[in-house]
């Protein structure tokens, strides 16, 4: 036999992905998260051509807004979440208020508004009705 018989044929993209996985499920989970990185890279173009002028190169601004959403949706399917704003013990968790901020809240609450406020305190079980 010559060399070139032996030799296989030239195999593309989609060959060496089904080379790589036999099942159907794995084939569309890499297929799905080459899709998913190439609209990253779409998105993530677009909102650096918004921000980034390039001489000699017009540009009309747009509003990247829906592009943006794409960006952080696309990130988010590979578990990146954006920063949101943080309170003042470094944590945007509600379940990470002090003691002394939710009496304030409850305080400013009671004050604003006509109401009851019923304090239920543990481990008696004492119930406290607060009239004002």
């Amino acid at each position: 036999m010559t060399d070139s018989a032996k030799k296989e044929p030239k195999k593309g993209i989609v060959g060496k992905i089904k080379e790589a996985a036999d099942d159907k499920e794995e084939q569309l989970a890499i297929l799905s998260t080459f899709v998913r990185l190439g609209i990253l890279v779409w998105a993530g173009g677009i909102l650096t051509l918004n921000y980034v002028t390039i001489p000699g190169w017009e540009q009309d601004k747009i509003d990247p807004t829906f592009i943006a959403s794409v960006f952080t949706g696309v990130t988010a399917t590979f578990g990146i979440q954006a920063g949101g704003k943080k309170n003042g013990n470094g944590s945007n968790s509600p379940a990470n208020i002090s003691k002394k901020d939710m009496e304030a809240l409850i305080e400013k609450a009671t004050n604003t508004a006509p109401g009851q406020t019923i304090r239920i305190e543990s481990p008696a079980l004492k119930i406290v009705e607060d009239k004002k």
